[in-house]
């Protein structure tokens, strides 16, 4: 049962997080007006249920189905975050006048990006943006990760990106992921391998795009992540909230964007803008 019922509702984002070298992570999730610190409740029975409603998270519009993860279908097919090039962003169509807004990938595309490396379900390669880090790793479950290049923009970020993809992941098995089955690796040896694999590729862009576009990140240093799970699942089941829309169990830790209950787990990413109940 429940200790002291505490009820809140709203429309959710993603989890927030906050990373403390040496303290761990801490995770806050906003739920309508409110910014729940979900640290404390690990141990706790929660009650999580979709009430119903979607709302938009750019328009606000009621949706009866999420697109790219809190949108609606108008705003999905305009916007430029949603856009392909989101998801492949050596496809990025600015320089052909084409974008969707412009003014909006000038500020969010048109700047620094990271080229790493990330041990999340084995090695991976990803981008991000410069500012993201380190929520980006931590919200993909890594354990450890490794700043390689930063680079003038994010579709030159994508070609660096798919240069290393001939040789390693890009993805992350998000199964492994949460069942921890995962060791710690040598990210600078990693490093050194991937560039002498990839030395035509990088020397073929830099030499195109100019040696102050693409450039090597000498004095990084290994970040290691330590999330706060109490228990992993050795057996992983997914909750849905559009064919089951209530989650009842103890939460026993939090990973990625991902809460890990003793009967499942659920990626609250996916439900961004759904209307939820929380109660604990």
């Amino acid at each position: 049962m429940y200790g002291l019922i505490v009820l809140v509702s709203g429309f959710i984002e993603k989890m927030k997080v906050q990373y403390n070298s040496g303290r761990g992570i801490e995770y806050h999730l906003p739920i309508g007006e409110k910014l729940i610190h979900m640290n404390p409740l690990i141990g706790k029975k929660l009650r999580l249920e979709h009430v119903g409603g979607i709302e938009c998270l750019n328009c606000g519009r009621a949706t009866k189905k999420s697109y790219s993860q809190g949108y609606c279908y108008v705003c999905m097919t305009t916007l430029a975050r949603c856009d392909s090039c989101i998801m492949s962003p050596e496809k990025c169509h600015i320089d052909k006048g084409t974008c969707r807004e412009p003014e909006w990938a000038d500020k969010f595309c048109m700047t620094d990006h990271i080229v790493y490396l990330a041990n999340s379900s084995g090695i991976k390669v990803g981008i991000t943006r410069h500012n993201q880090i380190p929520n980006r790793w931590i919200d993909q479950g890594a354990i450890q990760a490794l700043p390689i290049f930063r680079v003038a923009n994010r579709k030159l970020s994508g070609l660096v990106e798919v240069a290393f993809k001939e040789f390693v992941a890009d993805k992350t098995n998000w199964r492994k992921m949460l069942k921890n089955e995962v060791s710690p690796l040598d990210l600078y040896k990693e490093k050194a391998r991937l560039i002498e694999l990839t030395k035509t590729s990088l020397d073929n862009l830099i030499d195109r795009y100019g040696t102050d576009s693409i450039r090597l990140i000498h004095d990084a240093e290994v970040l290691e992540f330590d999330y706060p799970v109490t228990e992993y699942p050795s057996k992983i089941s997914s909750y849905n909230l559009d064919k089951s829309p209530i989650v009842e169990s103890t939460l026993v830790g939090i990973k990625g964007q991902y809460l890990i209950f003793e009967e499942g787990v659920i990626n609250l990413r996916k439900y961004t803008s759904y209307n939820l109940c929380l109660t604990y």
